[in-house]
């Protein structure tokens, strides 16, 4: 009987390992288009493929991927080299195989209408990502930037919350390259959109772990009422209405107003201002606290959203003026929304918990700190993807404390006595995650 040299390899029982090695790795999924930017974020930093089933299978009138869900594909296809997607006929299954961050000069055009979602929405799942690709990323989104902020987040919501923390991180802290910036050239408020925003970020080699648990004592308040196709008096009316309620706490608040004409004027560099040609109002207010702590929160009128099915309204519908939210009561819902944040004590807002926690599993293997208020539920469900994904598990620890190291512990930042909830001092060990496209130095 024959038998194979000793020197000769059995192909078949290596390709065998290799394969049954890759499904091991590969996220598996079968509840649908739950958390569907976060496992697709996850699967492009830790480098594994991913597997979604039975998406909106219950659906009979539109089972599968949403608009602006594939457009969320397209876009990650154009920031990655040699990704791979494939999903099925009625697009109730995905598979996603990962590949290489590039970054470079990105425009894309974020779809509107009854299926569409606000540009925050895409670049709220870009955030993680930008750092890391061989280029800075220069990304140009068209669609709708306000009146959304029901389900979305607002792109001066992201500039105020999302924007400190990549800079805490150590995204452009060094002098090779400019802090990251976000800017709105034009404003377009949901449903029809007609707004453009440009989105620049630096790349670094590796982040900073953070040590973020000291509140402080909030020293100001700042914010901006946005307008677009409707009287100005509106905007002026909603930052009265912040200020009657924020100054009986303190005396430092100031609302910018940022009115927009159905017709934009003339700029010098040839762009033509203005907004879209839906109407919309909007208001913005970020707490600033003596520890640098930046706490967002954001309201909008909420005639846009169709609350029962959780989409922005098609183009043909009209709205009824009776439910149309007066400006007093939009200014008082968002200063309202503002205390609840600093009154829950967390070091950031709740909006963006799972960013925040996202990259502290990116950061070296160093132990990363931050304070929070209440878990939301989505925050949650980041904790548990987390854990699957990168192997990374929070050490929760529940802390009565506004801060540490302050002789007044208990005080919420006004000087008064805090009587909120407990705080939660989140800590992890993170998995050393570096960005091997930037050459050491």
């Amino acid at each position: 009987m024959a038998t194979s040299p000793p020197w000769q390899v059995n192909n078949s029982s290596t390709m065998t390992t290799k394969s049954e090695a890759a499904k091991s790795r590969t996220l598996k999924y079968n509840d649908g288009a739950t958390q569907f930017r976060q496992r697709l974020i996850s699967s492009i930093l830790s480098h594994r493929p991913l597997l979604l089933r039975n998406i909106r299978s219950d659906d009979l009138d539109a089972p599968g991927l949403r608009e602006h869900e594939a457009s969320f594909l397209r876009l990650l296809d154009r920031m990655t080299n040699g990704t791979k997607i494939e999903i099925n006929a009625t697009g109730t299954q995905l598979r996603f195989k990962p590949g290489v961050l590039l970054g470079g000069d990105i425009e894309h055009d974020c779809p509107i209408g009854g299926s569409g979602r606000s540009v925050g929405w895409f670049l709220e799942g870009i955030f993680p990502l930008a750092a890391f690709g061989k280029e800075p990323l220069q990304l140009t989104l068209n669609g709708v930037t306000d009146g959304t902020s029901d389900i979305d987040p607002s792109v001066d919501y992201l500039s105020s919350s999302f924007i400190p923390l990549l800079i805490k991180f150590g995204i452009g802290v060094d002098d090779d390259h400019p802090p990251p910036v976000l800017k709105v050239t034009k404003r377009g408020a949901a449903p029809m959109g007609g707004g453009s925003v440009d989105f620049y970020c630096p790349i670094v080699k590796e982040l900073n772990p953070i040590d973020f648990v000291d509140f402080g004592k909030v020293k100001r308040v700042r914010g901006t009422a946005v307008s677009c196709r409707i009287p100005p008096s509106s905007a002026a009316r909603v930052a009265h209405s912040v200020k009657g309620v924020m100054h009986r706490l303190l005396p430092d608040v100031w609302i910018h107003t940022d009115v927009h004409s159905s017709s934009g004027k003339k700029r010098k560099s040839g762009d033509v201002g203005g907004c879209g040609p839906s109407p919309g109002l909007s208001v913005n207010l970020t707490a600033t606290t003596t520890e640098g702590v930046c706490l967002s929160v954001e309201c909008s009128m909420n005639h846009n959203i169709n609350s029962d099915s959780g989409d922005m309204m098609q183009h043909d519908q009209t709205v009824e003026r009776k439910n149309i939210e007066l400006p007093e009561d939009l200014g008082k819902r968002s200063a309202t929304l503002l205390l609840q944040e600093i009154y829950s004590g967390g070091c950031i807002d709740t909006s963006a918990q799972s960013f925040a926690m996202l990259m502290m599993c990116l950061t070296p293997e160093d132990v990363s700190r931050i304070r929070l208020g209440q878990f939301s539920q989505y925050t949650i469900m980041s904790l548990r993807l987390y854990k699957e994904a990168f192997g990374v598990e929070f050490k929760l620890r529940a802390d009565d404390n506004g801060g540490e190291g302050s002789d007044d512990e208990s005080d919420d930042g006004f000087g008064s006595k805090r009587g909120g909830g407990q705080t939660i001092i989140c800590s992890c060990l993170g998995i050393g995650y570096r960005n091997m496209a930037r050459a050491s130095t």
